[in-house]
Protein backbone atom coordinates (compact mmCIF):
# COMPACT_ATOMS: atom_id res chain seq x y z
CA UNK A 1 0.00 0.00 0.00
CA UNK A 2 1.10 3.19 -0.82
CA UNK A 3 2.45 6.10 1.98
CA UNK A 4 0.37 8.71 2.27
CA UNK A 5 3.15 11.03 0.99
CA UNK A 6 3.16 9.27 -2.02
CA UNK A 7 -0.55 9.74 -2.29
CA UNK A 8 -0.56 13.18 -1.66
CA UNK A 9 2.30 14.02 -4.42
CA UNK A 10 0.63 12.32 -6.94
CA UNK A 11 -2.40 14.19 -6.09
CA UNK A 12 -0.36 17.35 -6.70
CA UNK A 13 1.38 16.22 -9.72
CA UNK A 14 -2.02 15.32 -11.40
CA UNK A 15 -3.33 18.66 -10.70
CA UNK A 16 -0.11 20.38 -12.17
CA UNK A 17 -0.54 18.23 -15.44
CA UNK A 18 -3.84 19.86 -15.86
CA UNK A 19 -2.58 23.71 -15.95
CA UNK A 20 0.28 25.79 -17.40
CA UNK A 21 -0.10 28.76 -14.63
CA UNK A 22 0.29 26.09 -11.73
CA UNK A 23 -2.24 25.30 -9.01
CA UNK A 24 -2.80 27.55 -5.47
CA UNK A 25 -3.95 24.94 -2.81
CA UNK A 26 -5.55 25.24 0.81
CA UNK A 27 -3.39 23.60 3.01
CA UNK A 28 -6.01 22.88 5.95
CA UNK A 29 -8.61 21.88 2.96
CA UNK A 30 -5.52 19.41 1.63
CA UNK A 31 -5.35 17.78 5.07
CA UNK A 32 -9.10 17.51 5.64
CA UNK A 33 -9.50 15.72 2.26
CA UNK A 34 -6.45 13.62 3.21
CA UNK A 35 -7.39 13.26 6.79
CA UNK A 36 -3.82 14.07 7.90
CA UNK A 37 -2.38 17.04 9.52
CA UNK A 38 -1.62 20.06 7.67
CA UNK A 39 2.19 19.21 8.21
CA UNK A 40 1.84 16.09 6.38
CA UNK A 41 1.08 18.51 3.54
CA UNK A 42 3.81 20.45 4.38
CA UNK A 43 6.05 17.83 4.73
CA UNK A 44 5.36 16.67 0.91
CA UNK A 45 5.61 19.96 -0.23
CA UNK A 46 8.79 21.00 1.49
CA UNK A 47 10.58 17.51 0.32
CA UNK A 48 9.17 17.10 -3.42
CA UNK A 49 8.41 20.05 -4.66
CA UNK A 50 11.78 21.49 -4.63
CA UNK A 51 13.35 24.10 -6.67
CA UNK A 52 15.71 21.61 -7.56
CA UNK A 53 12.75 19.10 -8.76
CA UNK A 54 11.44 22.01 -11.06
CA UNK A 55 9.12 23.54 -8.98
CA UNK A 56 8.43 27.25 -7.92
CA UNK A 57 6.26 27.01 -4.17
CA UNK A 58 5.57 30.17 -2.75
CA UNK A 59 3.54 30.10 0.63
CA UNK A 60 0.62 32.94 0.72
CA UNK A 61 -0.14 33.97 4.43
CA UNK A 62 -4.21 34.22 5.58
CA UNK A 63 -7.01 32.61 4.15
CA UNK A 64 -6.24 29.34 5.63
CA UNK A 65 -2.04 29.45 4.10
CA UNK A 66 -2.63 28.59 0.91
CA UNK A 67 0.10 27.06 -1.53
CA UNK A 68 1.01 28.19 -5.06
CA UNK A 69 3.29 25.47 -6.70
CA UNK A 70 4.28 26.14 -10.16
CA UNK A 71 6.04 23.77 -12.64
CA UNK A 72 9.44 25.51 -14.04
CA UNK A 73 8.78 25.46 -17.52
CA UNK A 74 11.12 23.63 -19.90
CA UNK A 75 9.83 24.36 -23.08
CA UNK A 76 12.92 27.08 -23.31
CA UNK A 77 16.21 25.04 -22.03
CA UNK A 78 17.67 28.53 -21.29
CA UNK A 79 15.42 29.83 -19.29
CA UNK A 80 15.52 26.66 -17.58
CA UNK A 81 18.89 26.54 -16.99
CA UNK A 82 19.04 30.58 -15.90
CA UNK A 83 16.21 29.45 -13.42
CA UNK A 84 18.44 26.68 -12.02
CA UNK A 85 21.67 28.41 -11.80
CA UNK A 86 19.92 31.69 -9.78
CA UNK A 87 18.23 29.48 -7.49
CA UNK A 88 21.20 27.16 -6.90
CA UNK A 89 23.37 29.38 -4.86
CA UNK A 90 27.26 29.93 -3.83
CA UNK A 91 27.36 26.06 -2.76
CA UNK A 92 25.75 22.64 -3.45
CA UNK A 93 26.06 19.19 -2.56
CA UNK A 94 26.96 15.99 -5.02
CA UNK A 95 23.64 14.51 -4.26
CA UNK A 96 21.79 18.49 -4.80
CA UNK A 97 23.71 18.51 -8.12
CA UNK A 98 23.13 15.28 -9.76
CA UNK A 99 19.02 15.66 -8.52
CA UNK A 100 19.86 18.96 -11.45
CA UNK A 101 21.28 16.63 -13.47
CA UNK A 102 18.76 13.84 -13.75
CA UNK A 103 16.36 16.17 -14.55
CA UNK A 104 18.41 17.77 -17.46
CA UNK A 105 18.17 14.45 -18.81
CA UNK A 106 14.42 13.81 -17.79
CA UNK A 107 13.46 17.41 -19.90
CA UNK A 108 16.00 16.62 -22.94
CA UNK A 109 18.37 18.93 -22.35
CA UNK A 110 20.96 16.53 -22.40
CA UNK A 111 22.13 13.71 -22.80
CA UNK A 112 22.44 10.49 -20.66
CA UNK A 113 26.16 10.08 -21.88
CA UNK A 114 26.54 14.31 -20.99
CA UNK A 115 24.83 13.77 -17.56
CA UNK A 116 27.46 11.12 -17.00
CA UNK A 117 30.53 13.19 -17.68
CA UNK A 118 29.43 16.15 -15.63
CA UNK A 119 28.35 13.99 -12.90
CA UNK A 120 32.27 12.66 -13.06
CA UNK A 121 33.43 15.91 -13.14
CA UNK A 122 31.66 17.48 -10.01
CA UNK A 123 31.99 14.13 -8.25
CA UNK A 124 33.66 14.03 -4.42
CA UNK A 125 36.26 11.58 -6.39
CA UNK A 126 36.88 14.61 -8.63
CA UNK A 127 37.66 16.90 -6.56
CA UNK A 128 39.27 15.06 -3.81
CA UNK A 129 42.66 17.00 -3.55
CA UNK A 130 40.14 19.88 -2.65
CA UNK A 131 39.56 21.17 1.04
CA UNK A 132 36.34 19.30 2.32
CA UNK A 133 35.22 22.84 3.43
CA UNK A 134 35.56 23.84 -0.49
CA UNK A 135 34.45 21.13 -2.59
CA UNK A 136 30.92 22.67 -2.28
CA UNK A 137 31.67 25.93 -3.79
CA UNK A 138 33.98 24.27 -6.18
CA UNK A 139 31.20 22.09 -7.06
CA UNK A 140 28.32 24.62 -7.51
CA UNK A 141 31.65 27.15 -9.73
CA UNK A 142 32.10 23.90 -12.30
CA UNK A 143 27.86 23.18 -12.80
CA UNK A 144 26.90 27.15 -13.47
CA UNK A 145 29.99 26.92 -15.37
CA UNK A 146 29.04 24.09 -17.65
CA UNK A 147 25.16 25.23 -17.75
CA UNK A 148 26.69 28.43 -18.90
CA UNK A 149 28.41 27.13 -21.84
CA UNK A 150 24.86 24.70 -22.94
CA UNK A 151 22.81 27.58 -22.75
CA UNK A 152 24.70 29.56 -25.27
Amino acid sequence: MARLSDVIEVFLKDLLKDTEDGIEIQRNELAIYFKCVPSQINYVIGTRFTTEKGYFVESKRGGGGYISIKRVSVSKPYEYLMHVILSMGDEITQQSAEIYINNFVDYNIISLRDSKLIKAAISNNALKEVDADKKDKIRADILKNIMIRMSV
